[in-house]
């Protein structure tokens, strides 16, 4: 029930953010996009400076906080390397 509620704060504020920018939701595919993207980054934020403060380099912390995968998904050359990866990894388990 948390995470509805806290969904529901980020939509309030995301809808006053809108309506100070003069921007009607829903917002045109081209301002939508870059909130998601701004959305995706943001998320990010956080787990890359705790690995900075850590002690980390910015790259180091990215790879470490695992910002790609999450940002871009899989991409199409390292997605079969990733199901050949887990398969193997079930298979030894079993």
């Amino acid at each position: 029930m948390k995470i509805y509620i806290l969904s529901l704060g980020a939509g309030l504020l995301v809808g006053v953010i809108y309506s100070l920018l003069n921007v009607r939701s829903p917002a045109p595919p081209l301002v939508a996009l870059v909130g998601l993207l701004g959305i995706l980054v943001g998320e990010q934020i956080v787990p890359v400076a705790r690995q900075i403060v850590v002690g980390e380099g910015l790259a180091a912390a990215w790879r470490q906080a695992k910002c790609a995968p999450h940002m871009f998904g899989l991409l199409p050359g390292r997605h079969a390397e990733e199901i050949k990866t887990t398969t193997d990894v079930a298979e030894k388990a079993s």
